[in-house]
């Protein structure tokens, strides 16, 4: 089996099990902002903010530093059982302590005290499967990876309907959960969930010899705590904005600007998707001879549809918006759709040029980007919130990712060259971004000169790529 044709068979199996999860779940917005105000749908948005810190802050990088050194070390049943040992420790460390300070903790948070324990509980166990997760994807098991994933998302459906059902809800069951808000159903669906999730991949943690090796565990957290702290100005880069919205421009807004900005959940998707696949394949494929061609070749076609990805979604946002929100209340944000797509495209790309500090061991550099950019977002939105209200918080994405992705190519032009095309994908990157916002901002979302444009970009690609798709589909069938 051919190079390519492994990446895009891993792709598409990490893509099932990462896109349908997530995909059903977006769909469930459609329930939730039909049954919750927007005040609640603020809070329920404020609630996995905070989950996001906290994931970061105790899985503290150790995935990625997993892969690298899974790959690369020949002793790997000694990497697989200290990282093991490592995360549960430190996990039952910090949930002690989170769970003896939930008081203190939660008030500065802004979160009701009933919620942050099940916000810990989820993230308690949503921790401990890391690795066995990064275990599956690293020893090539997709289709292990996306049974578990899929169990995951059913759970979470049926207590989502169950719970926010109307019949559930006049059910004296309701009772028996001492629930007075509807938005702690969600926390709860999610918090059952993940504890079956644990159940599933437990065998994985005895698998493990339980050999704990000191050298190893010094290696793994070298490589990791750059990534933590680059994790950590990610999260502030993604949802700084839905933090200072409360406080600034109140609740009712937040939630508006929250519930629209999964319509861009789209790009997310297929970012998450790509790399569920190309992470380990990157890691495995890295002592290739063709690796850097290889490399390139993946950015430029992930380009491309990403490109075409931000225009459909552009085009056809008024077909594809009723799936996801229907109440009038919360399309007043609807107008930063188009950024944030681009936003995220931006992301993407730079997810693929951090291939270069990754495989050269630098992770500190993607610590320092990923610095640079919390540090424009923490700055542009409070500056510009009370000035031009939630749309500084998406020019905000947009700049922050954009100038990351520029600075990651800069210097990976000098640390670990890859022959990007890079005319090209910034050809692609500016006719389907001057189609797009042309669409929506100044023909008034018209869907039919949309479509034009959508036609028009296709046959562009086609013309240019003709030869070279020929040749990559007759090497995939080999």
């Amino acid at each position: 089996m051919s190079v390519l044709k492994t990446f895009l068979k891993d792709t598409v199996i990490y893509g099932l099990a990462i896109v349908v999860p997530k995909l059903v779940n977006v769909l469930l917005v459609r329930l939730h902002t039909d049954v919750l105000p927007n005040e609640g749908y603020s809070e329920n948005t404020e609630f996995y903010v905070v989950a996001a810190f906290f994931n970061v802050i105790l899985t503290y990088g150790m995935e990625t530093s997993f892969f690298r050194f899974y790959s690369k070390n020949k002793d790997k049943k000694s990497v697989l059982s200290t990282a093991m040992i490592t995360i549960v420790t430190s996990t039952i460390i910090f949930g002690t302590l989170l769970f003896l300070f939930r008081v203190p903790i939660s008030e500065a948070l802004r979160i009701n005290t009933d919620f942050y324990s099940i916000l810990v509980g989820i993230t308690l166990l949503d921790t401990l499967i890391v690795i066995p997760f990064a275990y599956l994807r690293v020893t090539g098991r997709p289709i292990k990876f996306a049974f578990i994933k899929l169990i995951n998302i059913l759970v979470i459906v049926v207590l989502n309907l169950l719970f926010l059902s109307t019949a559930f809800r006049s059910n004296t069951l309701r009772h028996l959960f001492s629930v007075e808000n509807d938005v702690e159903y969600i926390f709860i669906a999610n918090l059952i969930a993940s504890a079956v999730v644990l159940v599933f991949v437990l065998p994985y943690f005895f698998k493990a010899k339980w050999n704990f090796d000191t050298k190893i565990l010094k290696q793994l957290l070298n490589y990791s705590w750059p990534i933590m702290v680059a994790g950590l100005a990610f999260v502030i880069n993604e949802n700084l904005d839905k933090w200072l919205l409360p406080e600034i421009e109140g609740e009712f807004i937040n939630g508006a600007y929250s519930a629209c900005y999964k319509l861009a959940v789209f790009m997310t998707l297929f970012i998450q998707a790509f790399r569920m696949g190309a992470e380990p394949f990157f890691f495995n494929h890295s002592d290739k001879n063709n690796a850097t061609q290889t490399y390139a070749t993946i950015l430029k076609y992930f380009t491309i549809v990403g490109s075409l990805g931000l225009m459909i979604v552009v085009v056809y946002i008024d077909v594809l918006r009723p799936f996801l929100i229907k109440k009038e209340s919360y399309l007043l944000a609807l107008d930063i759709v188009p950024i944030v797509l681009l936003a995220n495209l931006c992301l993407g790309i730079y997810h693929n040029l951090s291939i270069w500090y990754k495989l050269t061991d630098r992770t500190r550099f993607g610590m320092y980007i990923s610095l640079i950019g919390a540090a424009i977002t923490i700055g542009f939105n409070i500056v510009f919130i009370p000035k031009i209200g939630f749309m500084a918080c998406a020019y905000a994405t947009l700049i922050a990712y954009g100038l990351m992705m520029l600075i990651s190519y800069v210097l990976g032009k000098r640390y670990y060259p890859v022959p990007y095309d890079l005319k090209r994908i910034t050809l692609y990157l500016l006719i389907s971004t001057g189609f797009s916002f042309i669409t929506y901002y100044h023909l008034d979302r018209n869907i039919w000169l949309g479509t034009v444009f959508l036609l028009l970009f296709l046959l562009l690609i086609i013309v240019l790529e003709r030869k070279e798709l020929k040749i990559l589909i007759s090497k995939t069938n080999n």
